[in-house]
């Protein structure tokens, strides 16, 4: 092992490592910020660039590709070259997409500029979670710092369309990327004086193969499970998720056989490693569809402008934030299956006042919703990604970072191509039944595609046909929200006794031992 600078005697962190969260802090924010802000500006890019809807497609979708593609890739590699080196090198690069992407000329530019982002994001992310176990090795303390993270990562996701809306008014759709600027030189700045480097002294060689097989495997699953979300069952979906599987059969396979695998699948066999995997992913799961057509429901069926919905989910990261401090408190004395489990029965509470909202505003119930539905769900972020960066050896942080991301990029997709599509047929079925008659059927095809096309076309028409046509509209896309938020409460308890079933027992007495098959940890 070689690593740089200095934890304190008693391996409880002080007040330079706290401070030198925020160095990690900001490009998590920022990553969440991106994630998001593109969207409000597509039409200004298709405006402004000419690009087709296909190309449309491309720049929004291609980040999210190569951030999936690479992000065990990343992890392997801060563990051999250094982690604080590889969080410099990709705020480098973030910064110089970022700069490329504003200025770019064409579609075709601005699509390759999305693919660098991608590539840095990969970088950033897990690295600035195996960071932390360097920072913080003290159990308690990680799971605060993680707990701040995760806090500052949902506030990146609930700012985005607020700053974004802000920038759109008063700039030219380069803004919206050129945010990520003085981000990233905070970051170059504050990460060599408060980081610490970190490294394997003997990390093997990097497996091109496996690097492929990974992107082989990432890009198909992730494409698939996005075209099922948008037009669901589709046999191109179902071969590109297959051909996904049979890529990451064969990276399985590949890593069990060398001496230096891209991903050690040793790690798997600690059931701290692999059930908080799953742990992580059912959670995301449930939020991923949910916040999708909550957001919809927001902006569009209650008329929001983008900053003032970015407010109010502004309340979901001050309901995590509020936990932070509450979470590592409680798993000291309480195990942390029945944290979660009890988190995800609150959630639940949450899902139920979605499922009763209607088209008139209800801010109570609203707000009531987004508060509880976080506050419950976040004990399971917090403890999963904590027991997965802890439970493995300090040299393999890196992995199971990346895992950790993995595990959160594909429960996403999952929620959405699975509750997303649910709420798209109930969708599409409520709004073929009440559409009123008279309706031009291209209006009415549009409604189909989505609540956005379908409130577009309603605002094409004149009189009493766009009024009645909007209330389908919303109508319909309220039912289908309704739907979903109904099949997450009832998801969300079944999904505490399986999360009780994997964690129960988990604690820091395994985390901290050795299981049969763990790689041994590092001296130092």
């Amino acid at each position: 092992m070689s690593s740089q600078g200095e934890v304190p005697p008693s391996g409880r962190a002080g007040a330079k490592e706290w401070v030198g969260l925020l160095a990690l802090a900001l490009p998590l924010l920022l990553i969440a910020m991106d994630n998001n802000v593109l969207f409000l500006a597509v039409p200004h890019i298709s405006a402004d660039l000419g690009a087709s809807s296909t190309q449309i497609l491309w720049i929004q979708d291609i980040y999210t590709f190569m951030v999936a593609g690479f992000l065990i890739t990343m992890g392997k590699l801060g563990d051999r070259i250094g982690r604080r080196k590889l969080l410099l090198l990709g705020a480098i690069a973030f910064g110089v997409a970022s700069v490329l992407a504003a200025l770019s000329v064409s579609a075709e530019m601005l699509i390759a500029t999305r693919i660098l982002l991608g590539v840095a994001g990969a970088a950033l992310a897990p690295t600035c979670l195996s960071l932390v176990v360097t920072l913080f090795p003290d159990s308690t303390q990680r799971t605060s710092a993680i707990a701040v993270l995760m806090t500052c990562f949902m506030g990146g996701a609930a700012l985005g369309p607020a700053v974004g809306g802000m920038l759109l008014q008063y700039f030219w759709w380069g803004s919206v990327f050129l945010m990520g600027v003085p981000v990233m030189l905070l970051t170059l700045l504050l990460g060599p004086l408060l980081l610490p480097e970190y490294k394997e002294e003997r990390p093997g060689s990097l497996d091109f193969t496996s690097v492929g097989l990974s992107l082989a495997a990432a890009f198909p699953l992730i494409y698939g499970l996005k075209e099922l979300a948008n037009d669901g069952f589709r046999w191109n979906a179902v071969l590109a998720i297959a051909v996904g599987v049979v890529f990451a059969y064969v990276f399985v396979r590949r890593q069990n056989a060398l001496e230096s695998p891209l991903l050690d699948m040793r790690l798997f066999r600690l059931r701290s490693f692999s059930g908080a995997l799953g742990t992580l992913l059912i959670g995301q799961l449930l939020m991923g569809g949910t916040l999708l057509m909550l957001a919809q429901y927001i902006q569009v069926v209650l008329g929001m402008e983008p900053i003032a919905a970015g407010l109010w989910m502004l309340l979901a990261t001050v309901a995590m934030g509020a936990m932070a401090p509450i979470v590592p408190k409680l798993v000291v004395r309480i195990d942390k299956a029945v944290v979660i489990a009890c988190g995800l029965t609150v959630a639940t509470v949450g899902f139920l006042c979605f499922a009763f909202l209607s088209q008139d505003p209800s801010p109570v119930l609203l707000g009531a919703g987004m508060v509880l539905a976080f506050a419950g769900t976040a004990p399971l972020i917090m403890l999963a990604i904590d027991l997965v960066v802890g439970s493995a050896p300090t040299e393999k942080a890196g992995s199971a970072a990346a895992m950790s991301e993995t595990s959160s990029q594909f429960g996403l997709a999952l929620g959405v191509a699975a509750l997303g599509s649910l709420g798209t047929v109930v969708y599409r079925s409520a709004l073929e039944q009440n559409l009123p008659e008279g309706i031009p059927q291209e209006a009415a095809q549009a409604a189909q595609e989505s609540v956005v096309a379908g409130a577009g076309a309603a605002d094409g028409l004149s009189g009493d046909a766009a009024v009645q046509m909007t209330d389908a509209v919303f109508a319909a896309f309220t039912t289908g929200m309704n739907t979903v938020a109904t099949a997450a409460a009832v998801l969300a308890p079944l999904a505490a006794l399986v999360v009780f079933g994997l964690l129960r027992g988990v604690g820091q007495e395994e985390v901290s031992g050795e299981a049969e098959g763990r790689p041994q940890e590092a001296d130092g």
